[in-house]
């Protein structure tokens, strides 16, 4: 536990550049200009002192630290700095109980909580009545959705910010700003292009802290001539290696990307989808979790609108499985661009939900006798299968028997659509019905 520890240090040419270069004030922040910019609420509530219990969200390396730092430095709360990975509950205790004791004697403070998505359900509900009874002002940081992962009564208490992930020219702003900062670069002789911080600012990838790790790298490998330091692309060719892109795959940005992959394909737009799946096999994801999925689609989007979309998918499916990455990316691309180009039908989809609200919110009527197996003589006796019309002794390979229960006759689910081969189903559908309604 620490008060503004976090922010900084006694040590300070010992710190990483991205530490020491930090914001101090709102003048030096880079980025969120829907929050920060002039007349903006964010910016408001901090100039003005008047900080309500909110959460930051966002991406890392985009400023929530940073802000955080900034209204510690411009409050006249108390504040206080907790980390959800190394805090105990012995700490959370003990701040809770400074707090109300500074409450009885009107001091506010502000509590500052990094990573708050690790701490667990229950170490949350601590902070709930002092939060409710104004004890302490939360400041929560999070790279996770805080409706997953804050508990929904101490959200309710709290304004969340979202920010968004820096872009290129963001980047590049704070790299100019670290090599101009006596806090940085300031007092050195820097030399380096403006395309090669273009280079490092496209690599951060909307990360600040990725974006100035990188410029401290280039720096230390640098070009030495007495006090002048040179950097050059070839330089950053040395320890620029692999983007690396920001993917969880049991978390938010997992479902995002199969989701755009999915309504891309959906959308019928194969560039869209092949893009968004490169994002995610080069994330790492595994190829099989993303084939099960075009297994999926090519049923619930394209049915019998392209009866081959099934067919393809399991072969390709099976293709993942044999040859593994990186060689299935493109047995995956093949298959995405066949699904985004295929007719679409939802009608099997749609079909299956209309039946099963009607499993789920009607009785459950027996099966009627005469479609009802009839392996055994007792189930013989009590008439199971009796009356039973066998189609295929019929011309027309259909009979008048009734098959649904007698409470969802008229019931229909299937609804066929004109897209590709589905429209030819559609006329085997109607000359069905047409052939019931001449011989009912």
């Amino acid at each position: 536990m620490s008060e503004i520890s976090l922010f900084s240090g006694d040590d300070a040419e010992f710190e990483p550049l991205a530490n020491r270069v930090r914001p101090r004030n709102l003048s030096e922040f880079v980025g969120q200009p829907q929050l920060v910019g002039p007349g903006k609420v964010l910016r408001e509530l901090i100039e003005n002192d008047h900080i309500p219990s909110m959460i930051f969200w966002g991406p890392p390396g985009v400023g929530k630290t940073t802000l955080a730092a900034i209204i510690a430095q411009q409050t006249q709360a108390k504040f206080v700095n907790l980390s959800a990975v190394t805090s105990s509950i012995k700490d959370i205790r003990q701040v809770m109980k400074e707090a109300e004791d500074n409450r009885q004697f009107g001091e506010k403070t502000i509590l500052f909580i990094d990573e708050i998505h690790r701490f667990n359900k229950a170490q949350q509900d601590a902070f709930f009545p002092y939060v409710e009874k104004g004890s302490i002002i939360l400041i929560g940081a999070t790279t996770e959705n805080p409706s997953f992962e804050i508990n929904s009564a101490l959200l309710s208490r709290t304004k969340v910010f979202v920010l968004q992930a820096l872009d290129s020219d963001d980047i590049l702003q704070l790299l100019k700003n670290a090599l101009q900062d006596p806090r940085g670069y300031g007092q050195q002789q820097i030399e380096i292009d403006e395309a090669s911080l273009q280079i490092i600012a496209n690599f951060a990838n909307g990360d600040a802290r990725v974006g100035l790790n990188s410029l401290e790298m280039a720096v230390l490998n640098g070009q030495r001539d007495g006090d002048k330091i040179t950097i050059t692309k070839e330089d950053l060719k040395q320890f620029l290696g692999k983007k690396s892109l920001l993917y969880d795959k049991k978390g938010e940005e997992h479902y995002n990307l199969i989701s755009a992959l999915h309504k891309s394909m959906r959308n019928s737009d194969p560039d869209a989808a092949v893009y968004w799946l490169a994002r995610m096999l080069e994330s790492g994801e595994d190829p099989l979790y993303v084939a099960r999925r075009l297994v999926r689609f090519s049923s619930e989007d394209i049915g019998l609108a392209d009866s081959r979309a099934l067919e393809l998918a399991v072969a390709t499916y099976q293709a993942c499985h044999f040859i593994g990455m990186p060689e299935c990316s493109v047995n995956l691309t093949q298959l995405v661009i066949y699904l985004s180009l295929a007719p679409k039908s939802n009608a099997a989809y749609s079909a299956y939900d209309a039946a099963k609200k009607d499993a789920q919110d009607t009785q459950a009527e027996l099966v009627p006798l005469q479609i009802r197996n009839a392996p055994t003589k007792l189930m013989k006796e009590l008439h199971y299968g009796e009356d039973y019309q066998y189609a295929h002794d019929s011309k027309d390979k259909i009979t008048n028997m009734q098959t649904m229960p007698d409470n969802l006759v008229g019931h229909e689910y299937y609804h066929p659509t004109d897209q590709g081969s589905e429209a030819r189903v559609a006329q085997r559908l109607e000359q069905i019905k047409k052939w019931h309604r001449e011989n009912g």
